[in-house]
């Protein structure tokens, strides 16, 4: 019987030959993908595509194009509508299919629900899976970056300057956000914000920027346990909340849901018993992308908190990306409106098919991307792996010492004296030194620097003129 080749892996050639109008050819299709199969392995998927109907093959031997069939063309921006067209990259089963015409109807026509306290319950770790064998492997097989095994948080480190924009924005888009993706990196990276904007926005995207070092600065505490949820939910709410004693704490109110038929739970008692429960079981979950998806589902139905439900998720479905050193889930491309449909499927049928398709497809395109970071960065110095953990305590005992440009050197190479084997010192020095030249508000949290201190710090390092 013939090997089922992943969805995630045809939605990927796809993509590339819906963005060639005019056709791409095998070579154009297999410079776009990552990683990159072999030919032979290529033409075989091509030749299932067009023979499943979903390509259309044109021309012979080198001059062989490939193109969608006519009616899933998009002939202009003015076709189709934009989340439509990045909606049509998402493969989704019959069953999600269905899902959305039933949502597509009005709220008055959509049956009531209340929170199902079985579908929580019901669920046993290790035991019932959201996701099955197959897709755990293949999540697995593209989410695990190609070096060594290393501390918690290793991976995140090395890319965290992308996955601060990325995730920050990302996750802001898909709550409403409207500043753009270079808007967003000014603000994260230069601290202006954009102009005509609500400053709401600019401190949802700091927000997230805080978050996301809290979550990789402490790889090696974060779990799935109160410390880390409450945290969470406290640095992204922080500014944001009408009731500014309710960030990092369990709801005590009702709350609605815009759009929906759902009712959450009201009484604080079962809210703190279901939270717990949801905690308590993510914990026992072997499997990180298992883990991931568990909170995507749980924590958005029980509504724990008074608001910003949702951006804790997302962000907690990362944690064990970070932990483990695979490819984080930035939600790159996810379209709101699918989305939040993604959701309501769960609030209002308890059915996960739908976020599941988003998940996979969502993983799938976001390990692509730092498949692609990653080569960027080249492979990892041994020598920087090796001492690691020294270049983080030199680097933050300058920026904690306040030691400026000239009296860095020294206080590097005295604790080098102390600490560094001879042989290494002098290298050790040079890295530590051009560390320091590098350090910017993008980069300071994997040195477990505080945001107050790398402010005061950089007064001195960088005095105004």
């Amino acid at each position: 019987m013939p090997r089922k080749i992943p969805e995630e892996v045809l939605s990927a050639i796809l993509t590339t030959v819906r963005n060639r109008p005019e056709g791409a050819s095998l070579a154009e299709i297999l410079q776009t993908l990552t990683p990159k199969p072999k030919p032979r392995t290529l033409q075989f998927r091509l030749k299932h595509l067009v023979d499943a109907g979903r390509l259309i093959q044109e021309g012979d031997r080198r001059a062989t194009k490939y193109s969608l069939p006519q009616e899933q063309k998009v002939s202009g921006p003015s076709t189709l509508h934009p989340d439509s067209a990045a909606e049509a990259a998402v493969p989704l089963s019959a069953s999600s299919t269905a899902v959305r015409r039933y949502l597509g109807q009005s709220s008055a026509t959509r049956r009531p629900a209340g929170y199902n306290r079985q579908f929580l319950d019901s669920y046993q770790p290790n035991t019932s899976y959201y996701l099955s064998l197959a897709e755990r492997s293949r999540l697995a097989e593209i989410g695990k970056p190609n070096f060594a095994e290393a501390a918690a948080g290793t991976y995140a480190k090395k890319i965290l300057s992308r996955l601060l924009i990325d995730l920050s924005w990302n996750s802001s888009r898909l709550e409403g956000n409207t500043y753009s993706l270079l808007d967003t990196k000014r603000l994260i990276e230069f601290g202006e914000e954009a102009q005509g904007r609500e400053r709401l926005e600019a401190q949802m995207i700091l927000n997230h920027k805080e978050a996301i070092e809290f979550l990789v600065g402490a790889a090696d505490e974060i779990g799935f346990n109160r410390y880390t949820i409450l945290n969470l939910h406290g640095i992204l709410a922080q500014n944001l909340l009408p009731d500014e004693g309710a960030a990092g704490r369990l709801r005590h109110i009702a709350v609605g849901i815009e759009r929906s038929t759902f009712h959450p739970l009201e009484v604080p008692q079962l809210i703190e018993e279901c939270f717990n429960s949801i905690v308590a079981k993510a914990t026992a979950i072997d499997d990180p992308f298992e883990q991931a998806f568990f909170i995507m589902v749980q924590l958005p139905y029980l509504q724990p908190f008074d608001d910003v439900n949702k951006r804790v998720s997302r962000l907690a479905a990362n944690i064990p990306f970070i932990k483990h050193n695979l490819s984080p889930l930035s939600f790159t491309d996810v379209q709101r409106s699918l989305y939040t449909d993604s959701l309501l499927s769960v609030y209002e049928l308890n059915d996960v098919n739908l976020l599941k398709d988003v998940f996979l497809w969502a993983y799938g395109r976001s390990a692509q991307q730092y498949t692609a970071v990653r080569q960027s960065l080249g492979e990892p110095d041994p020598f920087r792996f090796k001492h690691s953990a020294a270049l983080r305590e030199v680097v933050s005992r300058v920026v904690r010492g306040l030691n400026n440009r000239a009296s860095a050197a020294s206080s590097i190479a005295a604790w080098a004296d102390e600490n560094i084997a001879a042989d290494e010192r002098q290298r050790f020095r040079d890295m530590a030194e051009n560390e320091l030249l590098n350090l910017h508000e993008g980069n300071f949290a994997r040195h477990q620097i505080r945001q107050s201190e790398f402010s005061v710090w950089e007064s001195v390092w960088r005095p105004k003129k």
